[in-house]
């Protein structure tokens, strides 16, 4: 049996429709990590855009700003790690879990 190109194309239509839904509620979504017992922390977007780094003045060390870079640094990929799993889990439920990527259509 031939698949249905109409049926096809509406298909990906409404998933493109929903994938730019989707692609605006990121924009409102935030994610917060912490590093350091709390010493830096990030917040960033559903868009991977930072939004605040917070330091802890108690974690700036003037003979140590290596560590504080090294913190901040691990702050900000982990928020990108979790705002990357929000964007997932949110484009899983448009693809199916077909794994298509979000720029796809």
């Amino acid at each position: 049996m031939k698949p249905n190109m109409q049926n096809m194309m509406k298909q990906a239509q409404r998933m493109q429709v929903e994938m730019a839904r989707v692609q605006e509620e990121l924009k409102d979504e935030r994610v917060e990590a912490s590093v350091g017992g709390g010493a830096v922390k990030v917040v960033m977007t559903g868009e991977l855009s930072a939004e605040s780094i917070a330091i802890d003045p108690a974690a700036i060390d003037p003979d140590d700003v290596a560590m504080l870079e090294d913190m901040i640094v691990a702050a900000v990929n982990e928020a990108i790690r979790q705002a990357q799993d929000v964007a997932a889990r949110k484009m899983s439920t448009v693809t199916g879990g077909l794994g298509l990527p979000g720029g796809l259509f």
